[in-house]
């Protein structure tokens, strides 16, 4: 379960890199400096779009860190443009694709104690359900809506995973 979760965060920030992508040809297109979306924002008193990347890059890190048994590794949230938002999504996504499925096997035994809450611990299956499932997908929204809203072209799809239809079977159609 643990493993399928963090894969699943992993498909999105490849999703994001993409979305980067895409912010490139809207700057080339209206001939802008692209890294002038790494400060937008949806609302004057929100964090800008570097922020968003950051948090749910650090989000993920942790889950496929801590989930793991592992550390996970620490970056410096001073990404100030474009290029380096995506270094920092790579780094996360190699970090997270570098755990084996089997490192999550014990997952559901442990319990994290996170740094910002010191003398508590929160159960594994509660840390993914209440923390990091919550948090990366917001951030990943409001990254995806703060492009949206500078007039980058992406839609849903973009956001979405790709369906992955077979053929049925009479067996297994309900």
């Amino acid at each position: 379960m643990y493993y399928v979760l963090v894969s699943q965060c992993i498909d999105n920030f490849k999703k994001m890199d993409g979305w980067l992508d895409k912010a490139h040809d809207y700057a080339a297109a209206k001939r802008f400096d692209v890294n002038v979306l790494v400060g937008g924002r949806l609302a004057p008193d929100m964090q800008p779009f570097s922020y968003q990347v950051q948090s749910a890059s650090d989000y993920l890190k942790a889950a496929a860190g801590w989930l793991s048994g592992q550390q996970p590794p620490k970056y410096e949230d001073n990404e100030e443009t474009m290029e380096q938002l995506r270094e920092r999504i790579r780094k996360t996504v190699a970090f997270a694709e570098s755990v084996p499925a089997a490192a999550y096997v014990d997952a559901h035994d442990r319990c994290l104690s996170l740094p910002w809450k010191p003398g508590k611990v929160i159960a594994a299956a509660d840390y993914i359900k209440q923390i990091t499932i919550p948090n990366v997908y917001f951030h990943l929204a409001m990254a995806y809506a703060i492009l949206r809203h500078q007039g980058v072209d992406i839609g849903k799809m973009d956001f979405l995973s790709q369906l992955n239809f077979i053929d049925p079977q009479p067996s297994n159609v309900q």
